[in-house]
């Protein structure tokens, strides 16, 4: 239940100790009549961390370790993936909620998942991640984007079962690879593109693509963009190309991303290249990030921890000192907050009372460290003390 918190001793952002004051679900003027006190201790107070991109409804959470035979390529995966669908019985409802669970306790409180769309499952994932977010929006904010990750022109139905997803509730229209997969990056963008117009929905779009390609894609999606004045609205996921490139190229491509405020998301991923984090930045760049895809049928790996992300943004780009540390703190947060298109967002005055409290000296310490024992507070309400789940909160078999 909400109610008037006053937190004394915190340092937002690892700043200089104040008291922060909730009242009715928002960071007012602190007033002396709050309803509950806590003593902040000196430790960092950060807004909610922002979960920019994950797949919510393909993790395996909670359910038996899958033995991984999967190839090396990415329609290998895809492939893969098909198939686990309907062998393991991963139900998106049940492992959205799990996942959820899961990252609430690091103080993740807003998610952006794509969630799948295929001819062989229909829009069901889509239905069963809508019900998780119905049941816990009171806990975390929830943005679906419909995904074709099997591929869209290619695979009959596709499309149309597109339009469906977003009549059942999806928020984001989602691409993948125009040119890799799709085969035709024109048609593709075309078709994601005239939906996102059709429904007035934002575009997120996973480019894998390399080097030159990708370039190519990023032009096709900047092309666009300007055409239809979606400025804010499209986000680019992964966008390896970016660490791929000349550098005339590389610096072109990046103000040209910034001038019509494309978001590009990365994961850090130690396989593919490093994007330039300080020249994105540097330019303008709404950088975000996110965990991918969490302990599922691609990779085995990752907890949906922010601020682990932002540590490991920092460690593939070779960052070791504290004011680039803190700049990986703002990729998981504010980045996040504007890259996915969050109101209400922040530590001032007016905004929502969402905030974690991470017992660590500095910023950067916090990020090197990841502390777990984390306070969790949600527009007035506790939902997580010192790392240790408040009751009340809901469960999942």
């Amino acid at each position: 239940m909400a109610t008037d918190i006053l937190i004394r001793h915190v340092r937002p952002f690892g700043g200089e100790p104040t008291d922060l004051y909730i009242r009715d679900g928002r960071f007012a003027r602190r007033r002396s009549d709050a309803a509950l006190e806590i003593d902040g201790k000196g430790r960092i107070a950060l807004p909610g961390l922002v979960e920019a991109h994950t797949h919510l409804d393909k993790t395996l959470v909670g359910m038996g370790w899958f033995e991984n035979g999967v190839g090396p390529t990415r329609n290998d995966r895809i492939l893969a993936d098909r198939q686990a669908k309907r062998e393991l019985g991963i139900d998106a409802r049940r492992q959205s909620f799990r996942q959820i669970m899961q990252t609430l306790a690091f103080g993740v409180l807003h998610i952006r998942s794509h969630v799948d769309v295929d001819t062989e499952i229909g829009i069901a994932n889509i239905e069963g991640v809508v019900e998780t977010r119905n049941a816990l929006r009171d806990l975390v904010d929830v943005q679906i984007v419909a995904f074709p990750q099997s591929g869209m022109l290619m695979r009959d139905g596709t499309l149309a079962l597109m339009e469906e997803a977003l009549k059942a509730g999806a928020d984001i229209v989602g691409g993948i690879d125009p040119a890799s997969i799709e085969r035709d990056p024109v048609r593709h963008l075309d078709a994601i593109f005239a939906l996102g117009e059709r429904y007035g929905k934002p575009i997120d779009i996973h480019l894998h693509e390399a080097g030159e390609l990708g370039a190519f894609c990023l032009e096709l999606i900047l092309e666009r963009t300007r055409a239809l004045s979606l400025q804010g609205r499209v986000m680019v996921s992964h966008a390896y190309c970016l660490g791929m490139l000349e550098p005339g190229r590389q610096r072109s491509l990046i103000e040209a991303l910034a001038a019509e405020r494309i978001a590009v998301m990365t994961v850090g991923s130690p396989s593919a290249p490093a994007l330039p984090l300080r020249l994105m930045r540097q330019s303008g760049v709404i950088v975000a990030s996110g965990s991918d895809g969490i302990q599922g049928t691609w990779e085995p790996w990752g907890n949906g921890d922010m601020l682990e992300r932002a540590k490991y943004l920092a460690q593939r780009n070779g960052m070791a000192n504290d004011a680039d540390l803190e700049e990986t703190a703002r990729v998981c947060t504010f980045g996040g907050a504007e890259g996915i298109g969050l109101a209400g967002y922040g530590l001032s005055e007016g905004s929502y009372g969402d905030l974690v409290l991470v017992p660590a000296r500095t910023l950067a310490e916090a990020v090197a460290l990841t502390p777990q024992k984390r306070t969790v507070v949600r527009r007035g309400r506790i939902l997580v003390r010192d790392g240790v789940p408040a009751g009340g909160l809901p469960h999942v078999d």
